[in-house]
């Protein structure tokens, strides 16, 4: 599932980004933009990305996306600059309107790919604005339902993972509260790479992170929770062990 990852942008200082109607409906537009771009004269273009999923909450955005002709970094700056432009023109505002740099997470499996369905959708629902996922209008849930209208989500490849039937009752059934999904209510400290090897050797007798690899699934487990609650990231523990995303991810 290369290239395909959870995306999340946020206000700065939590600030909400969304402030009326017309403002979901503006980021909105420029979703539609990355997928069905057109040159200055109308012609269809080559997508920029494709989209499986997304939500707009008051003061941030989750996506669930697929580099196509623009690269991650060139993709969120594109979306978020323009909104951050028409925002500080319409509240006659300047500065950055996203905190910091958006955080990322790549999509390795078809499992996660459809957890990540279901917890995108189920954002409304699990912070008390309604209470089903389909009220909600601001996700990509309601396309999935509907047809006719111009799409930004690829339904087909989702449905290519998972039949309609069983998105639909896999997303209006809760998570589990122990699921872990990357989020900005991470609480880690960032810690740098070197840091956080230096943590690994002399906390546990390494000679190099690599030998984590060596340790029992159930040492390995503690290992990597005490390293996260150090602050390390886990594409940095990916980086520095060599062990699969998968595998960090649900320890």
């Amino acid at each position: 599932m290369s290239g395909i990852y959870h995306v999340m942008l946020r206000g700065i200082n939590k600030s909400d980004i969304f402030h009326d109607r017309m403002d979901f409906v503006k980021f909105r537009i420029l979703l539609e933009q990355v997928v069905h771009p057109v040159d200055e004269l109308g012609h269809p273009m080559p997508p920029r990305c494709r989209i499986f999923a997304y939500c707009m909450m008051s003061n941030h955005v989750h996506l669930l996306v697929k580099e196509e002709s623009d690269n991650l970094s060139t993709l969120i700056k594109r979306i978020g600059g323009s909104y951050a432009q028409y925002y500080n023109v319409k509240y006659q505002r300047v500065g950055h309107l996203f905190q910091d740099r958006f955080r990322s997470e790549p999509v390795e499996t078809d499992a996660y790919f459809i957890t990540l369905l279901r917890y995108i959708h189920q954002n409304p629902v699990a912070a008390g604005l309604t209470n089903d996922v389909l009220s909600y209008e601001w996700s990509s849930w309601r396309e999935f339902l509907t047809k006719g209208t111009v799409p930004i989500v690829r339904k087909e490849e989702v449905f290519d993972r998972i039949s309609f039937e069983d998105l639909v009752d896999l997303v209006n059934e809760p998570l589990p509260k122990t699921t872990v999904i990357l989020d900005y209510n991470t609480k880690a400290q960032a810690r740098s790479d070197e840091e956080v090897s230096v943590f690994l050797c002399d906390t546990f007798s390494l000679k190099r992170p690599e030998d984590l690899a060596l340790y029992s699934p159930d040492r390995l487990s503690d290992i990597v929770r005490q390293a996260k609650d150090f602050g390390a990231s886990i594409r940095q523990l990916v980086r520095l062990t060599g062990i699969s995303f998968h595998r960090i991810r649900v320890t």
